[in-house]
């Protein structure tokens, strides 16, 4: 018995059993890779550096990267001179390139309620944001003190609140030559830093949260609403009696 066991498990394989063999293994694991090109292959190196920063913060070095890429520090360099030309690369894929152009002309239709407008917005924006690899980043670079979460903050103020409390104001009547001013821009910042948090808790912190995305924008927006109504209304010159 046990001879015709051995024998059975040394006897060479018939072409029958090679032809079943899966052609995957045929081809080994030594097979060769495809070639990438040159901007295909920065492409994957910028998404898997995305990823890495976000696993471990700014801090991670060059040679960390490379080898969570796969690869070694002259081709990474060879894409990207060095960590900082690739951190602005990831400032720009990962806010500017999000940031849709159609959102310039929503937020300044005057032939849709600014309500409306900005529900619609914010629903949108929070698409692109909340979400866990985003907020880490956001995160990460602003505890490494890298200058990409102040230039995003810039770029919020300029295209959202500034834009939202000029319509904001022109809704309600006041002349264009009165310029929203540092209290108005505190108020809308209540307003973005309101709906940023409800991601905090979720995505950062992992939560519960009361209301679906579209309930508390909704909430948020009514708040803002109503408070700054009753600042600009404070804030009018009362008419003199006679």
């Amino acid at each position: 018995m046990t001879r015709t066991v051995q024998n059975r498990a040394t006897a060479p394989r018939s072409a029958g059993d090679r032809a079943r063999r899966p052609a995957s293994s045929a081809a080994g694991p030594d097979a060769p890779k495809r070639r990438l090109s040159a901007a295909d292959r920065r492409r994957e190196i910028l998404a898997k550096s995305i990823e890495y920063f976000a696993t471990v913060g700014f801090d991670g070095g060059t040679r960390e990267l490379a080898r969570h890429l796969g690869t070694t520090q002259p081709l990474l360099y060879r894409y990207f001179p060095n960590k900082d030309a690739l951190i602005q690369e990831i400032y720009k894929v990962v806010y500017l390139d999000q940031w849709n152009p159609r959102w310039d002309s929503l937020l300044t239709d005057r032939k849709v309620p600014l309500r409306q407008r900005l529900q619609t917005f914010y629903e949108e924006y929070t698409d692109v944001i909340l979400n866990p690899q985003w907020m880490r980043i956001y995160f990460f670079a602003g505890l490494k003190g890298v200058s990409i979460n102040e230039r995003y903050l810039a770029l919020v103020e300029e295209r959202i609140l500034w834009r939202l409390l000029r319509e904001f104001r022109a809704e309600y009547g006041l002349p264009a030559a009165l310029e929203p001013g540092p209290g108005d821009l505190e108020l809308a910042w209540q307003l973005q830093g309101g709906i940023f948090y409800y991601g905090v808790r979720r995505y950062v912190y992992q939560t519960p949260v009361q209301l679906s995305k579209s309930e508390m924008i909704s909430t948020a927006l009514d708040s803002f609403f109503a408070g700054y109504k009753s600042a600009l209304d404070r804030s009018r010159p009362t008419p003199r009696s006679s």
